[in-house]
């Protein structure tokens, strides 16, 4: 990754132009604060062509007017103490009341995750993808097949790849019981020691904010420094600034919790208060906001493997910050692109399942060895997984006499498709977990 072009300096700008006259027709030749429609960094706009009659440098200088008269300041400063902003860029309207409603009202939520019998498939499986990725966008290498079948299984990691995406998963769980509590300095430090458990060269280095004696940066292979963090006699007090700012006490005026939880994101990894793990502990610590927010449907939701298809971006969306006088809009823009198509790509998921279970239905029609009494119950079994089935109950619905409902159970237990466990006197009935594939097998 290439460091962005350094953007023209803003005062030497303003000395050549406003003594000539030019002002005046730079307002009027650059609408506002977007360019092309978009909220472009030097970097890109220098690629181009201005608006006719300006140069490029005088195209940037009146962007950066228009910016300037909307920027909002937050509490979060950078080493010189300057503080970062954003400004209400658009789309960020949009995809404000997009994310609102689709990540915390009820509207558009899909069926089965509301349905308490299959939002667990779901769950997991959100839980999984962002352990996996989020793990890779840090080094870790294995298959996700591999990953997965850990951590299903529940055995234990072979490496540190594996540990850390174990320990992203248990982290992911974790915060769904942090959520409703305030952010406190010893709560990062327990998202921290969740996330780097049994992965650091120094295992001292876990759960605690990096030393004085213990100075990092952020750079390639090749020796290129991307990012300096503040030192390590400041981290206290930058702490608890930040928390401040995620419990909504600062600034006095109101701040969107989406917009929040984002630059929550970005101070952490800007900050860099650990050793290792900072952008595992950051994206967490995104999530555990936007869930203490009421934005629920982030349980099922990962945007880690949407970052993963393009690390480059998420890195510049950074560096266009640090390098265009602390303007926190590029990172924001950035990430709520990330979410919106997180949310589509869960409602897409979400549909295709819906689609393959209605496959698996009609083709379960097919089944010749099942009687239709069956088929109706396995039909109900692969919606509701975890319902537990009595014979008096079948008896009830098929309409049929005792006998009848406890052989077409016992036949199913038979066939592998059920599982039968007496509790007192009464038999209980469940799927097997592999029912799906089973059935696949049979047809």
């Amino acid at each position: 990754m290439k460091m962005p072009k350094t953007p023209p300096d803003q005062s030497r700008l303003w000395d050549e132009l406003v003594p000539s006259g030019r002002l005046p027709a730079i307002l009027q030749a650059v609408p506002g604060r977007s360019a092309r429609g978009q909220y472009l960094h030097w970097d890109k706009l220098v690629r181009h062509p201005p608006p006719e009659g300006l140069s490029h440098e005088e195209w940037w200088f009146g962007l950066k007017v228009y910016r300037r008269m909307l920027t909002r300041s937050v509490p979060l400063q950078d080493k010189l103490g300057r503080h970062f902003q954003y400004v209400p860029a658009d789309p960020f309207e949009e995809s404000l009341h997009q994310i609102d409603q689709g990540a915390g009202g009820m509207i558009e939520v899909p069926d089965p995750i509301m349905n308490p019998e299959t939002k667990d498939r779901y769950y997991v499986r959100s839980l999984i993808d962002e352990a996996i990725t989020s793990s890779q966008l840090e080094g870790a290498a294995t298959t996700r097949q591999v990953a997965k079948e850990m951590i299903r299984a529940g055995r234990k990691p072979r490496d540190r790849s594996e540990q850390m995406i174990l320990n992203n998963y248990r982290t992911m769980r974790r915060i769904g019981e942090l959520k409703e509590k305030p952010l406190t300095e010893r709560l990062i430090f327990e998202l921290h020691r969740l996330v780097t458990r049994d992965t650091l060269d120094d295992p001292s280095a876990v759960g605690r904010p990096r030393r004085e004696d213990e100075p990092i940066v952020v750079d390639d292979m090749y020796g290129t420094v991307f990012h300096d963090p503040p030192p390590a006699g400041e981290l206290p007090r930058r702490m608890r600034a930040m928390c401040d700012f995620a419990n909504g006490k600062t600034p006095g005026e109101f701040v969107h919790p989406v917009i929040r939880s984002i630059i929550l994101h970005f101070w952490l990894a800007y900050d860099h208060p650990f050793v290792d793990g900072n952008g595992r502990t950051a994206r967490a610590l995104f999530y555990w906001s936007m869930l203490h927010h009421g934005f629920w449907l982030f349980e099922f939701i990962s945007i880690s493997p949407i970052i993963r298809k393009g690390p480059a971006k998420y890195g510049r969306a950074f560096l266009h910050v640090e390098t265009d006088e602390n303007d926190l809009t590029y990172f924001i823009l950035y990430h709520l692109h990330v979410i919106r198509r997180a949310l589509d790509e869960l409602h897409d998921f979400v549909k295709k399942e819906t689609r393959r279970l209605r496959a698996l239905e009609a083709r379960l029609r097919g089944i010749a060895v099942l009687n239709h009494r069956q088929r109706d119950l396995i039909g109900h079994a692969l919606r509701h997984p975890q319902h537990r089935y009595t014979i008096e109950s079948h008896r009830v619905s098929q309409n049929v006499v005792y006998q009848t409902a406890r052989t077409d159970f016992l036949d199913l237990v038979d066939r592998g498709l059920m599982h039968g466990e007496k509790v007192g006197k009464t038999w209980h009935f469940t799927p097997v977990s592999d029912l799906e594939n089973r059935l696949a097998t049979m047809s």
